[in-house]
């Protein structure tokens, strides 16, 4: 399968370029975020701006925090925590979690309720076993 590595490079030059104003996320928070085209089985972004929604696990600053990409897709197991967003099916990608920069974040889509959000919290602490 061919990746648009050169196209993703071009989008991910003008976000980085972008003067927009910064959207500072709250932890719960769901987001439309440009992550990219990544290699092996890292999970990528769609469209035109290589985009996906991203939960908002921790925010550390204005500029970072630590986001987990959600799939429709529902899949059982260790790495995947099933919950609703605004009343639909959705699943959390818990194993591909990593740090972002808010210059990333496009769209608001919801927020999570706070026991999926504490229920996700611990299922992270296991897989981790931290």
């Amino acid at each position: 399968m061919s990746k648009k590595f050169k196209e993703w490079h071009t989008v991910k030059e003008k976000l980085h370029k972008e003067t927009k104003k910064v959207i500072v996320p709250k932890e719960r928070e769901v987001y439309w975020a440009s992550i990219g085209v990544n290699i092996g089985h890292e999970q990528d972004g769609k469209g035109n701006i290589f985009s996906r929604p991203v939960l908002v696990l921790k925010r550390y600053n204005k500029n970072l925090f630590f986001g987990i990409p959600l799939s429709t897709q529902i899949k059982q197991g260790s790495f995947f925590f099933e919950f609703e967003l605004n009343g639909k099916k959705s699943n959390a990608l818990i194993v591909q979690g990593r740090i972002y920069d808010t210059k990333r974040l496009e769209n608001r889509m919801g927020m999570v309720s706070s026991d999926d959000f504490n229920d996700l919290k611990k299922k992270l602490k296991e897989l981790l076993d931290v």
